[in-house]
């Protein structure tokens, strides 16, 4: 067991504090859980299921790795249904007891996401001041503070991290040495992998950049074909990279589409953000 496991088995609601309304049932948010195993306060979110402060945490940390800022329920209603209800961060904090760096975590995380949401961001090399590419087909990027601060235009290269060196603008690199889409040779790269669950595929790259916003993304092997990007949201088939409701009414989401893998991509997808 990780510490940061033992840390959240190790957290418990104050049975004095009031402000919570304690359930004695079982832990929605952990389908192992067993009466054997009580001990532990439940509270109860507002959309009626019970949570203990470490599933919530638990749980809410792992669809903070999965790229989502926004904590829906997952406790199943009926058959395979799920809540889904949409909690506050407000509340998730209260209920998660979220520690101080745990609090850090989840804002400054929830902040970044957010903000990939809306707009291509990176740190500035020169000064580490986060600045946005409206342009997202120009890599020549302009940083306002370090302008400000030396006095004459500061720009940098958005895909090798350096002072611009060359003409502007341009998509495909500056001209510094070794200044590479190294994100669009990971893709021509990348070893092969099959999917064992579906029939078929055997061969397929084993990183696809989303064909909707160009993120990089990766199939765990496990379950179908289908996966959802972390950042746009947009489920996509990862055999023949066609968007999920298109490749589904051809074949099966275990089976592999009748057009086969598609090669490895020679381009990054630019999002064009509605």
């Amino acid at each position: 067991m990780s510490i940061l496991e033992q840390e959240q088995l190790e957290k418990k609601y104050d049975p004095l504090d009031t402000t919570l309304k304690f359930v004695n049932r079982r832990d929605d948010l952990d389908p192992l859980f067993s009466d054997d195993d009580d001990g532990c306060l439940k509270a109860e979110m507002s959309c009626g299921h019970a949570v203990t402060p470490g599933s919530l945490t638990q749980w809410c940390r792992s669809q903070l790795d999965e790229g989502h800022y926004k904590f829906r329920c997952p406790a199943v209603v009926e058959g395979t249904k799920l809540c889904n209800k949409l909690w506050s961060y407000q509340e998730v904090r209260r209920l998660a007891d979220l520690s101080a760096e745990e609090i850090q975590h989840f804002e400054e995380t929830m902040a970044r996401l957010a903000a990939a949401e809306y707009c291509e961001i990176q740190p500035c090399p020169q000064c580490g001041t986060y600045v946005e590419r409206k342009d997202l087909t120009n890599l020549c990027v302009r940083c306002i503070i370090c302008t400000a601060d030396q006095k004459k235009t500061y720009q940098f290269c958005w895909q090798c991290q350096r002072q611009w060196k060359g003409a502007a603008p341009r998509s495909d690199r500056c001209d510094n040495d070794g200044c590479i889409n190294r994100d669009l040779q990971l893709l021509q790269t990348c070893k092969t992998i099959s999917l064992p669950e579906v029939e078929g595929v055997t061969d397929c790259p084993s990183v696809r950049a989303c064909p909707t916003c160009g993120v990089k993304v990766e199939h765990n092997r496990q379950h179908c074909k289908n996966v959802s990007c972390p950042r746009c949201h947009v489920e996509f088939c990862f055999v023949c990279l066609k968007r999920k409701r298109k490749c589904s009414k051809t074949s099966s989401p275990y089976k592999i589409c009748p057009s086969g893998v598609a090669p490895r991509q020679t381009s990054i997808p630019v999002w064009h953000r509605k």
